[in-house]
């Protein structure tokens, strides 16, 4: 506890060291109508449904936390095991194991907004219906800025995902309107049609994408002949991914200019945050990083306010600047 308020203490004192005018700081962003006080945010799947990393890092100090993928109902996820390395990275089929909005909404969004954290509710569904059932029961729920809409994790239905097809994006979209909250796209990188996907979500109310989830991949256990998950494929992320996040939102970005973008894969230090931003993203998320050191997102937030008050510029500034 003394170390997270010390990295609070000391992030504290260096933003309010920026000079900038106003309420606004180097670090301020926005995506789409949200304004967040800083780009980095903890990603959906790695920062648990509640306020568990608040014992390590100073939850209202971060851009926002995206809570692990809920479903309208208790959903148990796959068998184990459901983890394991996979070079520099790893493979998951956790399989959205969740509460259900209802519980969630009892008992762990409380925690977080004790917490003082921006809150980004994540939803899943196999069908059209079940995202509009998860977005209604987030209606009127205070304490949640944006639903991050999942339309792609790669270890549900033998890999189809919404996020692979731009009609059913599309569908989902606006199925999930009924949370009267800004909505974020979660696509998928194991597309060809990231692009086109990404268009439709925008057009079916989506204010942004969040570029992207995991890429498809799996380990095999050469003694027992038999791939190591007990739901044989994953999703491969961390470091070993970072350069295809990096495409997938340079992509994005350069096909829709103005369509906000939060990235995500592989974001460990200053350096990948910063990378992301300049590829065309508004925000990044600090996922696989965090199960390796829990205060990973406070280390990054230091590095990239470093990174801005050593090159004298801003977050904002940054976004999409490597496409001249």
């Amino acid at each position: 506890m003394r170390a997270r308020r010390a990295i609070t203490a000391n992030l504290g004192r260096r933003v309010n060291d920026m000079g900038c005018a106003g309420s606004e700081t180097r670090l301020g962003t926005s995506v789409g109508s949200v304004r967040l006080r800083n780009p980095v945010l903890a990603a959906s799947g790695t920062a648990g449904h509640g306020a568990e990393l608040h014992a390590y890092v100073d939850l209202s100090a971060l851009g926002g936390v995206v809570v692990k993928s809920l479903s309208a109902e208790p959903w148990p996820g796959n068998p184990p095991p459901r983890v394991h390395g996979a070079g520099p990275g790893m493979v998951n089929a956790v399989g959205l194991q969740g509460p259900g909005v209802g519980a969630w909404v009892e008992h762990e969004l409380p925690g977080l907004r004790r917490a003082g954290a921006t809150v980004v509710a994540s939803i899943w569904g196999h069908t059209i219906e079940a995202y509009r059932s998860a977005a209604d029961l987030l209606a009127g729920v205070p304490g949640i800025t944006a639903v991050e809409v999942n339309l792609s994790c790669p270890n549900l239905d033998g890999g189809h995902l919404f996020a692979h097809d731009p009609a059913a994006t599309a569908a989902a979209i606006e199925g999930a309107a009924g949370s009267g909250l800004p909505r974020w796209a979660k696509l998928s990188p194991n597309t060809d049609r990231l692009v086109e996907v990404a268009a439709a979500a925008r057009e079916a109310g989506a204010e942004a994408v969040v570029v992207a989830n995991t890429v498809l991949g799996m380990v095999v256990d050469v003694e027992r002949s038999r791939p190591v998950l007990a739901n044989g494929r994953g999703g491969l992320s961390g470091p070993a991914i970072h350069a295809v996040s990096v495409r997938a939102v340079w992509d994005v970005h350069a096909a829709h200019p103005d369509l906000p973008i939060v990235g995500v894969g592989g974001v460990r230090n200053a350096a990948t945050a910063i990378e992301l931003l300049q590829a065309g993203a508004s925000a990044v998320e600090v996922g696989t990083a965090t199960l390796l050191d829990p205060r990973a997102t406070a280390k990054v937030l230091a590095g990239v306010e470093r990174w801005l008050v050593d090159h004298g510029t801003t977050a904002a500034a940054l976004v999409g600047r490597a496409h001249g």
